[in-house]
């Protein structure tokens, strides 16, 4: 099973104060585009709306996983945004999301992708991490709460 913890960073862990989805989105992509992760912020931005317009990566429980795979990386990286209130993604299961996952890389490592994605769904679906996540309030704590998991 693969570590979630190898691809978090402290400086991709914000706390959000946004009132919708689009904003939330353009917040965490600024924030990995200012990490130096993104080499084209604006091209970032447009392939996880396209994805959202596709299907929403409202996955229920209060979370979103928006993610974009683009040629010319050579590593993931997951960003995480913690919301202060609930917005309206439009989750499978309609509850409002305050938690997001952004995930970012490559499009030629399906395998990995594959395992992150599983990772991430499998920490999801435990109760007690997802209520951790909520009452952590800086970025270190959160990336030893994915270091224990």
């Amino acid at each position: 099973m693969i570590k979630i913890a190898k691809y978090l960073n402290k400086n991709l862990i914000l706390f959000i104060n946004a009132n919708n989805r689009d904003e939330a989105l353009e917040k965490l992509v600024d924030c990995i585009y200012q990490d130096g992760k993104l080499e084209d912020r604006e091209s970032f931005f447009q392939a996880i709306i396209e994805r959202e317009k596709i299907v929403s990566t409202g996955i229920g429980m209060g979370v979103a996983i928006p993610h974009a795979k683009l040629p010319g990386y050579d590593e993931f990286f997951i960003a995480i945004g913690i919301l202060k209130k609930g917005v309206d993604w439009q989750a499978i299961d309609h509850s409002p999301v305050r938690i997001i996952f952004m995930i970012g890389g490559p499009d030629d490592k399906q395998t990995e992708y594959l395992q992150i994605l599983s990772g991430l769904t499998l920490a999801i679906k435990n109760e007690d991490l997802r209520k951790k996540l909520l009452t952590l309030n800086s970025p270190e704590d959160i990336v030893k709460l994915f270091e224990l998991t």
